[in-house]
């Protein structure tokens, strides 16, 4: 297979990596992961297993000290990750070689405010370079992103992922859709993240209440997906679901030679 060499080959066709996964016939399987979590320099073998074992996407957490959409399970990996002098800029050199031997769609997940401090230009500019697809920054508001920031992200071949929750209105959800190009994040439920056992009639229901809006984006599940189950579920009326702190979990208890079992797991 042969591998883009750099931020700027998106890939054979031209498009966004993130576009081109969407278009598969097929559930996708994304996971997201703290940066620089259990070990500073994990970062780039997590990804590399991730891909080797049938991953679809991948969302890689920029660590923050005040993570406020976050369960225990990541705000606690996330404060690891600090006191193991995880930065923006470390995050970046880390990444800068990953293109070399990794070909699925890399997505940065994170809050505004680092991106800010960093600087958003040099921030998406940086993300171009290392082979970055896109964003989901939770707290940057809808208007706010297309007002001052969507001509930057798009200099850059950013794709910006929106959130939505069962408490968004259809008006909401309409206007996030026609902004957004790529995919929708669609919160399972009003809760910080977190792996659950399974969803109940209130989240079945949304799930059918989204899928019958026939949005432009398809949509990609994520909070509370932990097992093949819950993942089987999710991705009944959705085109992918995410996975975060089972993973998180996995790791720990793990550690980062045994990720392979964890895929298996869920794919099953």
């Amino acid at each position: 297979m042969a591998f883009p060499q750099n931020g700027n080959e998106k890939n054979i066709t031209g498009m966004n990596r993130i576009h081109q996964k969407l278009q598969e016939d097929q559930k996708l399987l994304s996971i997201y992961f703290t940066a620089g979590y259990p070990s500073l320099n994990d970062t780039a073998k997590i990804i590399q297993d991730l891909e080797k074992n049938g991953v679809d996407m991948i969302e890689i957490g920029l660590p923050f000290s005040d993570p406020l959409a976050d369960g225990p399970t990541i705000q606690a990996s996330s404060t690891h990750a600090l006191k193991n002098g995880m930065t923006t800029e470390i995050l970046f050199q880390q990444l800068k070689d990953i293109r070399k031997t990794v070909s699925m769609p890399l997505i940065l997940m994170g809050y505004f405010n680092p991106v800010l401090q960093y600087g958003v230009a040099e921030f998406c500019k940086k993300c171009q370079e290392t082979g970055i697809d896109g964003l989901i920054l939770p707290d940057l508001p809808l208007d706010v992103y297309q007002k001052e920031y969507e001509a930057i992200f798009k200099k850059y071949g950013l794709v910006n992922i929106f959130l939505i929750t069962p408490q968004t209105s259809d008006a909401r959800i309409q206007q996030i859709d026609a902004a957004s190009d790529g995919f929708i994040y669609m919160v399972s439920s009003a809760s910080v993240t977190g792996s659950q056992d399974g969803f109940g009639n209130s989240q079945e229901s949304y799930f059918k209440r989204i899928a019958g809006m026939k949005l432009k984006n398809p949509q990609v599940v994520g909070f509370g997906i932990s097992n093949s189950e819950t993942f089987r579920q999710a991705t009944k009326q959705a085109k992918g679901a995410i996975i975060g702190s089972a993973f998180i979990k996995f790791l720990t208890q793990n550690g980062v030679d045994k990720i392979g079992d964890f895929v298996k797991g869920i794919r099953k």
